[in-house]
């Protein structure tokens, strides 16, 4: 039973970046269209002293925006004097680590990847339901990936204590993301708020996050990923458009894949479990539930 409850996910998640590599391998990056000036607006990027994250307000600064970037004071202050010389939305991200806890003591990819971005959103969005409206409405983009189409809910186990798979935490943190995506924008919506959720998948990216894996496994991939995989700044095109493009003006509760709008997987549009898991994160992290 344990080793199932091991290898099934690990299984499931790299049959899942098989099929990402193939249609890589098939079809060309998104290129981003020309985008209006962002003059006046304000973004936070969490994660944007590194790899996507970084492409992402780099990209958004050009167009105009404040970007607040969301890491340590160090990092953070390195990585905007690299956007002014260079230049004179939820991505800080963990992947497959071994078993660990934040210091609020949550399976660190429950913790990193989906209840960060819950509470900062949640706390956040009275901000931007009133900085919002018709036709500039705020926008708040979750990045996932493919592997969330392997990701199971534990919801009588979030945190993962009764047996660990890190390849089984990392897809539930991003299955968790899109159940809360798609939530959150069904309550905005009801509500009348001009504010809209998007949920990101940027693809198999070449960054950091491969670091984790095992050794034989980064032998493998790196080759692999010279030919196959996205760079930083591709990667991030579609979160750049997500939060940039005019087309994508009052669109939310989607999943966007390469610039497109894409089907996710079928348990992510479970409304029982994104109103179970959208309580429950609300518990874990000290929220009130509406």
């Amino acid at each position: 039973m344990w080793l199932l409850s091991v290898l099934l996910p690990l299984l499931k998640l790299y049959f899942c970046g098989v099929k990402v590599l193939l249609y890589q391998t098939f079809n060309r990056s998104f290129t981003l269209p020309v985008l209006p000036r962002q003059d006046g607006r304000v973004a936070m990027v969490t994660g944007g002293t590194r790899g996507m994250g970084y492409e992402t307000a780099k990209h958004l600064v050009k167009l105009g925006m404040h970007v607040v970037i969301g890491n340590n004071r160090e990092e953070g202050a390195a990585a905007v004097r690299r956007i002014q010389e260079e230049d004179s939305q939820g991505k800080a991200g963990t992947m497959m680590v071994p078993e660990g806890r934040t210091e609020d003591g949550f399976e660190i990819h429950l913790g990193l990847n989906y209840l960060g971005h819950f509470l900062l959103t949640n706390l956040l969005l009275d901000t931007l339901k009133r900085l919002g409206r018709p036709g500039r409405c705020s926008r708040i983009i979750n990045m996932s990936s493919a592997t969330h189409y392997a990701g199971d809910m534990h919801m009588d186990d979030l945190n993962r204590r009764r047996c660990y798979s890190s390849h089984g935490a990392y897809a539930q943190s991003k299955l968790a993301l899109v159940l809360f995506t798609y939530h959150l924008q069904e309550q905005l919506t009801a509500g009348g708020f001009p504010v809209t959720v998007a949920a990101v998948d940027p693809g198999m990216v070449d960054t950091a996050l491969y670091d984790n894996l095992w050794s034989i496994t980064q032998a493998l991939k790196k080759p692999v990923a010279k030919l196959l995989f996205r760079t930083p700044a591709e990667g991030a095109s579609t979160s750049v458009y997500a939060a940039a493009a005019s087309e994508m003006e009052g669109v939310g509760g989607c999943y966007l894949y390469n610039g497109h709008r894409k089907q996710s997987s079928d348990t992510s549009y479970d409304h029982e479990l994104q109103a179970e898991l959208w309580k429950k994160s609300c518990e874990l992290v000290g929220l009130q539930t509406a």
